[in-house]
């Protein structure tokens, strides 16, 4: 049987309700900051007032007398990491610059930096004994702004990093730590072969990964465990620590805030020939921008016979970036999507044609190297083409954008078990934890496969103490990884099955067929026998041979990139400069979608997240480089009445890599709404913003300065 036929699928492509629901709106479920043990410790973590500083002396004598103390730690009881040690991984960590940045090591690199922590019996005792550490700083000049880091004259943050990527090597250390570039044909022949050529920079601001329901990233980075580790170790009992709101905010690692320049130009008819971006990402202050994501993400929806696109990965006295969501990908498709608008309103060609004219397809080539095959960008386009939205007239003040985007998705290491318990019901085991619903996509891949109800599965989320490793949860690839190693346990599982119905029926193998969660002779001649369900087989496990389970490991391959395509309507009040999102649409290829609720609520929630990065969120810092908004008070994410429905077209072009045709789909749709948003308001007032958020102040400003121009001009 071919899992591929949709046809032939009874439980994937269906919507049962998820496992874990109940638990977590109940509030039954535990979380990491419920955890409690016996003789449990409570950790607090004293962290630099200055954005960069010398830390001269630490005394941590006063706190350490303290009563209810029980441990105190700086560096000095971090272990330094031997240079063959420092990276690990296939998606390599650098483990120095985690460690320095778990716990600074002579220099404050932000606000927030960690440089020593306590352990006692209450919080309130921790708390207090913070105050009684005494630090002395040699404050040093700091830089915030990524082209202000790259400049020659910039505060240098590490003494002992130099620009990698480029040729001859640096002689001095700078606070770009890598160029990456990637390029296709010759982009210089293709500007001169154009009618029209456009160059337009773009800026966003770091954001946070706020929303609730997951990581989305920021939690791919470790901050306390190596903290707690130390503080636990030196009091010899159980240590607990829970980062405050204004802590995640001031210590922990938001996106990039960048500076994106993009050169188009194309013919009169709307056909690109040559495309050019620079990228320019604030990694914080330790190297690891996803600038290079950035840099593959923005060109790869078109079909482009010349492209060149060069990210830097630049150093500042900010807390180290942290994925977020397709890290790196919605900043550069900010500054492309946006820059194709004005390019398709220079040419007077509609910006949905232009994505038509110039979309990915099958046999493109992409700038960054790989030949696509089996997408469904134009398939995107082509649904956005008739969608209804399209046809709803508008206002005064009321506009239109259209963007698309891309993700690659990932692949990777995951491990499974599929057991068959006694009573006909199955365990399946894996090593993901469920941010996105995967422990109902797991169940249904397993049911779908075994031939029986999905209420029959039970998923369980276990460590490497109850099953082989699993890589991290993130890259839109647990529904691909995973779902291939679940689906191959039950299918091991399915040819136990048989083995055991040809026991009982004192038959061969072969002759044993399954189908719709029973076992059948495979012909006349295997002989004249009762169906066996999987109960009753199992029931008689013991005396065929044992228990019934079986365990993958994988390093699963052939995942699939996602397109999407995004359309956007606003309604701009001159007088205030507030947007409102009338309608919005995410068109997106989801390979299959093996629970159609949970990929529409990716879709819908990745659409809110682009919102908001749009039009309120951001890091604001003062001249001394502290944060003044690390709260929701003053940080402002979109809530529900900033939000319209968000309509979700689920286009299924199958992965034929994957058992069920998954394709990841949970990075791809906080790629476009950037663009889309900014085209909308383009549309609606006739004045590009091109620095985000586009928030009511700069919105009326943007208006207030065009007034005058318009005045003159009639």
């Amino acid at each position: 049987m071919s899992f591929l036929e949709k046809e032939s699928l009874k439980i994937v492509g269906t919507r049962p309700i998820r496992p874990d629901g109940v638990d977590k709106v109940t509030g039954r479920a535990n979380f990491g900051a419920d955890m409690k043990m016996p003789g449990m410790l409570w950790g607090k973590i004293k962290r630099s007032p200055h954005a960069h500083a010398r830390i001269v002396s630490i005394n941590t004598d006063k706190a350490m007398a303290l009563p209810g103390v029980k441990a105190v730690t700086t560096r000095t009881d971090f272990p330094d990491i031997p240079p063959d040690k420092r990276t690990i991984g296939a998606m390599p960590h650098n483990l120095w610059d985690l460690s320095r940045n778990c716990m600074a090591k002579g220099k404050a690199l932000y606000e927030g930096h960690a440089v020593a922590a306590v352990a006692a019996t209450s919080p309130a005792i921790a708390e207090q004994a913070l105050y009684l550490i005494e630090v002395e700083y040699e404050v040093l000049p700091h830089v915030m702004d990524v082209e202000a880091a790259m400049a020659d004259d910039a505060p240098v943050l590490h003494d002992d990093i130099f620009t990698a990527g480029v040729d001859p090597k640096p002689s001095k250390p700078s606070n770009v730590s890598k160029m990456v570039r990637f390029a296709k044909g010759d982009v210089e022949a293709g500007f001169a072969e154009a009618d029209v050529v456009i160059e337009r920079r773009y800026t966003t601001k770091p954001v946070h990964q706020a929303d609730i329901g997951g990581g989305f990233g920021g939690k791919t980075i470790i901050y306390l465990v190596p903290v707690a580790y130390i503080l636990s170790k030196k009091s010899g009992r159980p240590v607990k620590i829970v980062m405050s709101r204004e802590e995640v905010f001031r210590a922990t690692g938001p996106t990039s805030g960048a500076v994106v320049e993009v050169k188009i130009g194309a013919k009169k008819d709307g056909r690109i020939t040559a495309a050019k971006s620079v990228l320019k990402y604030q990694s914080g202050a330790f190297p690891g921008s996803p600038v290079q994501q950035g840099c593959i993400c923005g060109l790869a929806v078109y079909d482009l016979p010349n492209a060149e696109t060069i990210g830097y990965d630049v150093l500042c006295n900010r807390p180290k970036v942290a994925a977020y969501r397709a890290p790196g990908a919605p900043i550069g498709s900010f500054g492309v999507e946006s820059c194709i608008d004005e390019l398709a309103h220079e040419l007077g060609v509609d910006p949905l044609r232009m994505r038509e004219i110039n979309g990915a397809k099958d046999g493109t080539k992409a700038a960054h190297g790989p030949t696509w095959n089996n997408i469904g960008y134009m398939k995107t386009v082509e649904a956005a083409k008739v969608h209804p939205q399209l046809s709803v007239p508008l206002g005064p003040n009321q506009g239109r954008g259209i963007a698309s985007g891309y993700w690659h998705n990932a692949g990777g290491e995951s491990s499974a078990a599929c057991h068959v318990n006694e009573d006909g019901t199955v365990t399946v085991t894996e090593g993901h934890p469920d941010i996105g619903g995967s422990r109902a996509s797991m169940a249904m891949m397993v049911a779908e496969v075994l031939g029986v109800p999905f209420e029959r599965v039970r998923p369980v989320v276990g460590d490497t103490t109850a099953i082989g490793f699993s890589a991290s949860t993130g890259g839109s690839r647990v529904t691909f990884a995973g779902g291939m190693a679940v689906t191959q346990s039950a299918q091991k599982v399915v040819e136990e099955l048989k083995k055991r119905a040809a026991i009982i029926w004192d038959i061969s193998p072969e002759a044993v067929e399954w189908k719709d969660g029973k076992a059948f002779p495979a012909g006349a001649n295997a002989g004249s026998f009762e169906p066996l369900d999987l109960a009753a087989i199992a029931a008689k496990a013991a005396r065929t041979g044992g228990p019934i389970s079986a365990e993958v490991q994988i390093n699963a391959q052939g995942q699939a990139p996602g397109f999407t395509t995004h359309i956007c309507d606003v309604e701009v009040d001159k007088e205030t400069g507030h947007v409102k999102i009338l309608r919005y649409a995410a068109i997106q290829d989801v390979g299959r979608a093996i629970h159609p609720s949970y990929v529409e609520g990716q879709m819908q929630g990745g659409v809110a997240q682009g919102v908001g990065w749009a039009l309120s969120e951001e890091y604001i810092y003062d001249k001394d480089g502290r944060l003044e908004n690390p709260g929701f008070l003053d940080y402002r994410v979109p809530v529900a009445s900033d939000m319209p429905m968000i309509d979700t077209v689920l286009i299924e072009v199958p992965n034929p890599r994957h058992p069920f045709g998954a394709r990841g789909c949970g990075e791809v749709p906080i790629i476009p709404p950037m663009a889309a948003v900014a085209n909308a308001i383009a549309d609606a007032i006739g004045i590009r913003l091109r620095d985000l958020p586009m928030s009511p102040p700069r919105l009326r400003a943007a208006l207030d300065e065009a007034e005058p121009m318009r005045a003159a001009a009639e």
